[in-house]
């Protein structure tokens, strides 16, 4: 009777402590806009490149892919509580995909680099596999994981080594966003993201293989949920122990092969698919890593109150996750306060950090009083909405 809410909780405070993360990485991307503020002292110059690899050490590529694991984790949770019902979960969560394009469009119009949207378009290519067992489920995420586009293109460029690589399709459109983001205009601004800014970011997750690695993830997450995993107890304690060794592991070679690729093969058109692929499974291991050693510290008595501040920001994850993508475009962009001019990566951190600390308290102050956050509760809502 005691299992459940406990495994909800540290779910909660994973997607929280992710919700963070995120805040600070779009904080010092000032939220899409790559610009290197001018006239700042050498030291702080320094700082910044200091802060910046750290923070994308850390967290690039790795607190999406947290998110995308919980999002699988979440399909399961909704689609086994409806089964203990009687009902079949999956028409209903094609029309909840349905609204998430919805909220992914909204989130656009003030931040081109929505995820949202990916997720919702992705999340309906899960639908077939709610009823496939767990061998089926496990070798199709294994395969999508492995990135067969990215060796395809591999083999067919080993195959003729010195063949010109165009440019990345996304380049062209990143560029043209200098033609709106720095404007006074929030009307400019919006169709500009929601035309070119699609365009761009659908694009770059094609391109950098992030399609397949986030139905991986999702199948993954549903895995999990399956075999309860998040389930606090000895026998999970253990799975997440051999998972922390096994992506430490994995993670040194791959982190050695990562620095050295470009040393090792001189064709572009081999090395641009062998990096996607490399990238992905770094990524993946070191997600691991973070999942893996944030679950154990919440076995703990003294970690799991700490993390556990996390929890009511990851109650209410949709609405803070566009909070701050209306919230950091006001900070950086043109239509607002333009700082994208004048903040490296060291003030951008404490602007983060303050908007992180805001977020948190008005999430733990909103879930004392209701069940939902604002978005959440929209959603949830429009989701079981009844069709006479």
């Amino acid at each position: 009777m005691t299992i459940k809410p406990t495994r909800l909780t540290v779910v909660d405070a994973l997607r929280g402590f992710s919700i963070v993360a995120i805040m600070l990485l779009h904080n010092i991307e000032h939220f899409d806009v790559y610009f290197l503020a001018q006239n700042l002292p050498a030291w702080m110059v320094s700082v910044d490149k200091i802060i910046w690899d750290t923070l994308f050490f850390l967290f690039g590529g790795k607190v999406y892919a947290i998110f995308a694991l919980l999002f699988g984790l979440t399909f399961f949770i909704q689609s086994d509580n409806q089964e203990k019902k009687g009902f079949d979960f999956r028409a209903r969560f094609a029309w909840r995909m349905l609204l998430l394009l919805v909220f992914g469009f909204i989130n656009s119009m003030f931040y081109q680099g929505d995820i949202l949207t990916l997720y919702a378009l992705v999340g309906f290519f899960i639908i077939p596999f709610a009823k496939l067992n767990n061998k089926w489920v496990f070798l199709f995420a294994t395969l999508l994981m492995l990135q067969p586009f990215e060796w395809f293109k591999f083999i067919s460029a080993a195959q003729h080594p010195d063949v010109l690589i165009a440019d990345p399709t996304s380049w062209s459109y990143f560029g043209k966003m200098w033609e709106y983001i720095p404007g006074k205009s929030i009307v400019e601004l919006w169709i500009g993201n929601l035309s070119n800014g699609r365009k761009a970011t659908l694009l770059w997750f094609w391109e950098n293989g992030r399609v397949l690695q986030t139905l991986s993830l999702f199948l993954f997450g549903m895995l999990a949920g399956r075999k309860s995993l998040f389930n606090l107890n000895n026998s999970n304690k253990k799975f997440w122990q051999r998972s922390l060794l096994i992506a430490a592991l994995a993670f040194v070679p791959l982190f050695i092969i990562q620095k050295n690729l470009g040393n090792w093969i001189e064709s572009k058109a081999m090395l641009g698919p062998l990096s996607i692929i490399e990238t992905s499974w770094l990524n993946m291991s070191f997600m691991m890593i973070l999942v893996s050693g944030f679950v154990l510290l919440f076995h703990t008595k003294i970690f799991s109150k700490i993390l556990n501040v996390f929890s009511p920001m990851g109650r209410m994850s949709l609405s803070n996750y566009m909070i701050q993508s209306i919230i950091g475009s006001f900070i950086y962009y043109g239509y607002g306060l333009g700082l994208y001019k004048t903040t490296g990566s060291t003030y951008c951190l404490f602007i983060g950090i303050s908007l992180a600390i805001l977020q948190g308290l008005f999430s733990t102050w909103w879930m004392k009083t209701h069940k939902h956050g604002p978005l959440e509760y929209l959603w949830h809502k429009a989701t079981w909405v009844k069709i006479k």
